[in-house]
């Protein structure tokens, strides 16, 4: 089917600009609101009763001695500490409403509960990490770290293809959603309600009368400048049951700071598709907001399709009170599915702000330390702990050939300023920086050594590594392993190298601004 290839600022898009600008700002006004209103009932206090003011700064004191005792990674605590110290009352309040990882007791109970009772449906991978264990100790314990601390398995019985054009990807997807015989699970950052979805929507409702159970799952905020909340009663006007991630209620909702930022569709608990885009017309091209739009990601199909559909069960039956279809599991889980042999070994896994094990953050660094020759990443915005630039540093040091692919044309140019304010020190030590010159590169994947790999949702920024509900699939001696270092070797000739640049000595105030971004940097 031909597409054409639209300006991005049609009609038809500043109206959901629009909408969604207008719920941005009520949410931001009734933030600024609540914020002021503390601000002014503490102030009137404290002018009537000036002990107040004692026990407010002893109340901030102790939120920042609460905050450094934390287990979480010091430059997200430095940031809110030295907010509470210079402005105690406003700082104590502000890090209470946004800066809270890990969200409330009853979301964590809730996810927990549903947890427990998802993973009796996951396979017994003895045998299976014990072939991958004699084959390979060093790259069976970056497998074993993800089995041992989030709980998904390693499959040997599955089949993976990269698809390194969205174009590619979104074909094969309609295909195997054409072919749905039980149900078909969708779950997107940003889904928006014009050309590609529509396609996907016309197949969505044809399978929704053939009797298959379509259900649709997207983020509030991601979706915010795409579509209103007309559209869930569109969708279910068609038969698709879909619900909305973390809606925007600032006065009420403290976790309101953690998207689900996953990109993930499952046919029949037998398919699966995941990787960096979501299903809007800028990700295919369609409209070029940010010049070509470089995306990619992977097919699975076998056993290790269980996996995403955990996740996908995890997030949409959280998120309100259970009914039947959030209770009876079984049936989402084919006894039987395809088995593949000589296909290598591959582990879907998640990430989630519910718990202070990053596992994101972990497996990337995983594949630095044991990166022996090489280890590439794209990533459309980097910005990254001191942890992980340490990783980087020690591979670098090792004489590792560590190479980041980031956008040449950027999507937010304040984000772009504390991503080219992280080059420097990775430049200085040996990393080599490339900027994808024809536009936006919004792939999230990484290769090394020309045996394992990872495609997913997960960027190098806070966002994803702390705050974010993430996925992945981590891959090792697969076929698709090679297609994404094939990809790599496309992408550096059409990018420009900066590390040079970046690399040189530079002005004083220059280097005084990259700090105070990169102190800022947790907040982005």
């Amino acid at each position: 089917m031909k597409r054409t290839v639209t300006p991005f600022k049609t009609l038809e898009s500043k109206a959901y600009v629009k909408g969604g600008a207008l719920r941005i700002f009520i949410a931001a006004t009734a933030i600024v609101f609540e914020i002021s209103y503390m601000m002014y009932v503490m102030r009137a206090i404290s002018a009537n009763l000036p002990w107040v003011s004692a026990i407010i700064t002893v109340v901030a004191t102790l939120v920042a001695l609460m905050i450094y005792g934390r287990h979480e990674n010091a430059s997200m605590k430095m940031v809110w500490m030295l907010v509470i110290i210079a402005v105690p009352p406003l700082g104590t309040f502000l890090y209470l409403l946004l800066g809270l990882t890990g969200t409330t007791n009853a979301m964590k109970r809730r996810f927990n509960s549903i947890n427990k009772r998802l993973k009796p449906f996951l396979p017994n991978d003895t045998e299976v990490f014990r072939e991958l264990d004699e084959q390979d100790p060093h790259v069976a314990g970056q497998f074993h770290y993800i089995r041992n601390i989030s709980g998904f398995p390693v499959y040997h019985n599955t089949k993976i293809d990269f698809f390194p054009d969205t174009v590619d990807i979104l074909e094969q997807m309609k295909t195997d959603l054409r072919s749905a015989q039980r149900f078909i699970f969708l779950e997107y950052y940003a889904i928006e309600d014009k050309q590609i979805f529509s396609e996907i929507h016309e197949i969505l409702k044809e399978r929704v009368i053939a009797g298959v159970d379509v259900r649709l799952f997207y983020d509030d905020i991601g979706s915010v400048f795409f579509i209103d909340r007309d559209f869930v009663r569109k969708m279910e006007k068609d038969g698709i049951k879909c619900r909305i991630f973390n809606p925007m209620m600032p006065l009420t909702n403290i976790f309101m700071n953690n998207r689900d930022h996953r990109k993930i569709t499952i046919i029949d608990g037998v398919i699966a598709y995941t990787g960096g885009y979501n299903l809007a017309d800028e990700y295919f091209n369609l409209t070029s907001p940010y010049g070509h739009w470089k995306d990619t990601g992977v097919r699975l199909e076998g056993e290790a399709t269980r996996s995403l559909t955990c996740m996908f069960l995890e997030t949409w039956s959280s998120i309100r009170g259970e009914n039947h279809e959030d209770r009876d599991f079984k049936p989402l889980f084919p006894p039987k599915v395809p088995a593949f042999s000589n296909v290598g070994y591959v582990q879907p896994y998640s990430d989630s702000p519910l718990t202070f094990e990053h596992v994101a953050e972990n497996a990337y660094m995983n594949l630095l330390s044991g990166a022996r020759r090489y280890c590439w990443f794209t990533t459309p915005y980097l910005i990254i702990t001191d942890e992980m630039v340490r990783a980087f540093l020690l591979a670098a040091g090792r004489g590792v050939d560590v190479r980041i692919i980031t956008p040449g044309i950027p999507d937010k140019k304040m984000v772009y300023r504390v991503t080219r304010s992280s080059y420097r020190i990775l430049a200085s030590h040996g990393i080599r920086i490339f900027e994808y010159t024809p536009g936006f590169c919004h792939a999230k994947q990484c290769v090394s050594d020309d045996v394992i790999a990872v495609c997913g949702t997960i960027n190098l920024d806070y966002r994803s590594l702390y705050h974010h509900f993430e996925d992945a699939v981590l891959m090792y001696d697969c076929s698709a392993v090679n297609d994404i270092k094939r990809d790599f070797d496309n992408l550096l000739p059409q990018c420009t190298e900066v590390t040079a640049e970046y690399a040189k000595h530079v002005p004083f105030m220059v280097r005084v601004w990259e700090t105070v971004l990169r102190i800022l940097a947790p907040i982005f």
